[in-house]
């Protein structure tokens, strides 16, 4: 495997793959890689010839309150996972790579970005755009792959690259989970045994909601109103917000219609964020 630290190494050796003939698929990070990343590093490998996987820590898509100093790194043990999972390519650029100085272009979506997430992180998916189409320039990906825990940012790129006309396929990888349920994830380290306890009503939430689906509930507010109580049940909870969208362009579902139709929650666990969904 190569770590490639400059936009002009990645972009040559992005063009010499293109021109032989090899696919390329991109796995965007920000490093401090876990068991989510590494599901679509996987997937990503055997989607395609040729695997780039990017960690930057891209600084616009921190809004005011989050302090990017922060975010954890593991550069040694992301160089480790990426070889063990197949990657070619390990591209570490610099802010200064990304963003030189003097830089003051951005790229914003304005619909499916304005739903759940948005409200809250007003600046994020604007980060996510313009980091993303800068990573579709240098790399040239035939294949960007996503999350379904982040599936409203896959949503955002995947409507960006169609407006923009990129020529990469968004694919979204079922979420990986630990084995109470806890959507993988970079913080969840961090929790004390309490705190813990606390976040798996996430994914319990979701998991009522689903059970009652297949009961044959398709009233969005009383699923709303279930997953809400039960979050509500755990003091180190404070609910961002609980919504049921279109699994496909997230805006607010009237009716569930089962597997197009999604319930996606973020929540506050103390000082740590965390996001999750579920297809009912």
């Amino acid at each position: 495997m190569r770590k490639i630290e400059t936009v002009s190494e990645m972009r040559s050796l992005a063009a010499a793959t293109k021109a032989a003939g090899k696919p390329i698929a991109l796995v965007a990070t920000q490093g401090a890689l876990h068991a989510g990343q590494e599901a679509l590093i996987k997937a990503a490998a055997a989607k395609a010839d040729f695997v780039v996987v990017s960690t930057f820590v891209n600084p616009l898509q921190f809004p005011p309150n989050e302090i990017l100093a922060n975010y954890p790194r593991s550069p040694e043990s992301d160089i480790e996972l990426c070889e063990r999972c197949g990657a070619h390519v390990i591209f570490v650029p610099s802010a200064d790579e990304i963003y030189p100085r003097g830089y003051s272009t951005y790229v914003t979506e304005d619909a499916t970005s304005r739903m759940l997430c948005g409200p809250s992180r007003p600046t994020h998916f604007r980060g996510v755009t313009t980091l993303m189409a800068k990573l579709f320039n240098i790399v040239q990906p035939d294949f960007a792959f996503f999350g379904q825990k982040a599936v409203q940012r896959a949503a955002v790129v995947r409507k960006m690259a169609h407006d923009l006309g990129f020529l990469v396929e968004v694919v979204v990888v079922p979420t990986a989970r630990e084995t109470d349920g806890l959507a993988a994830g970079v913080r969840n380290k961090e929790f004390t045994a309490y705190q813990r306890q606390d976040a798996v009503a996430i994914h319990a939430a979701l998991q009522r909601a689903k059970e009652m689906v297949a009961g044959g509930m398709r009233n969005p507010d009383r699923l709303i109103a279930e997953a809400t109580h039960i979050l509500s049940q755990k003091r180190r909870i404070r609910v961002i917000y609980v919504s049921i969208v279109d699994s496909v362009t997230m805006e607010p579902a009237r009716e569930v219609i089962p597997d197009k139709t999604m319930l996606a929650i973020a929540a506050w666990v103390d000082e740590i964020r965390l996001i999750d969904n579920i297809v009912l």
